[in-house]
């Protein structure tokens, strides 16, 4: 293993990955001995980025090497070409060429909102290199009102004068994620930030709302089925991380997956709507416990 200090600093590689559009470049964040073959995959929700989990792979890099991707069309990731393809098939083949690139059979996954969507799906497929998994803050079935309110936001431009301007509208939007030292929240907000022509944007492709926003009640039923089977088939450990106040997943969903998974079980965070950052202590220890058990 590296010396304890050179688990503390983090790498930034990339991986080439492919749609049916052409070549795309997938960027991540490595963290700990680069030769420790237990792997953890910490893959973001939706709008975020691989460095949501800076403070949690520094809690975890003696024990793994914690490997966090900006999902395609966001952080330092690039773009699609085509817009139609941002969606949790393209994620799950991106993570696959990923996982090839580690150069190893198994992983072990976090998984926040989307990412935790990716998870399940790819948990789901014969032959998974998924060993155990945690997914935080989401399931199957999804609430609508937490739908309804991330499309009213995503995709949506916006342009603003000063770094804080910027950092203080993502709280606007993000206060569900719970309480946050100034501090704490301009470290999630930074990476999330693009300087451009005197002023500031939000660094994610703003076309990843195209399929979000296209998606037919048909599919979205046809998806949670789907999931549900990925959850029956999943035969590791599974645990379940629910913001007590959350609106994206809900108390009966997440006890509905305990009931219907192998081996789950939930846990749920007082005082947090969606979705726990895992910033917190008290939260990273819930992480620790389940994956290394100490």
């Amino acid at each position: 293993m590296s010396a304890a200090g050179e688990t503390l600093q983090p790498r930034e590689r990339s991986v080439q990955c492919a749609s049916p559009a052409g070549l795309h470049r997938t960027a991540y964040t490595e963290w700990g001995d680069p030769g420790n073959p237990n792997v953890l995959l910490c893959v973001h929700g939706l709008t975020r980025s691989g460095r949501d989990f800076d403070v949690l792979a520094q809690a975890l890099s003696r024990d793994y090497r914690v490997v966090c991707p900006d999902i395609v069309g966001r952080g330092r990731s690039g773009r699609l070409a085509d817009s139609r393809y941002y969606a949790v098939p393209q994620y799950v083949s991106d993570m696959v060429t990923l996982i090839a690139r580690l150069n190893v059979e198994r992983v072990d996954w976090f998984g926040t909102s989307m990412g935790g969507l990716i998870g399940m799906t790819l948990a789901g497929l014969p032959d998974t290199p998924i060993a155990r998994m945690l997914i935080n803050d989401v399931g199957p079935r999804l609430g609508v009102e937490a739908i309804q309110r991330i499309g009213d936001y995503l995709g949506r431009p916006v342009r603003f004068d000063t770094e804080q301007q910027a950092i203080d509208y993502l709280w606007q939007i993000s206060q569900s994620f719970g309480p946050h030292t100034p501090e704490q929240w301009r470290a999630l907000s930074l990476p999330l930030l693009r300087e451009q022509d005197g002023g500031w944007t939000l660094r994610y492709d703003p076309r990843i709302a195209d399929p979000f926003k296209a998606i037919t009640p048909e599919q979205a039923e046809f998806g949670e089925a789907m999931l549900w089977r990925s959850i029956e088939t999943f035969d590791g450990p599974l645990l379940v991380v629910r913001g007590a106040q959350s609106d994206l997943l809900s108390s009966d969903t997440a006890n509905e997956i305990v009931a219907r998974a192998r081996h789950a079980s939930v846990v749920e965070i007082p005082g947090v709507g969606h979705a726990p950052t895992f910033v917190d202590p008290a939260q990273i220890e819930i992480a620790r416990a389940f994956f290394i058990g100490r």
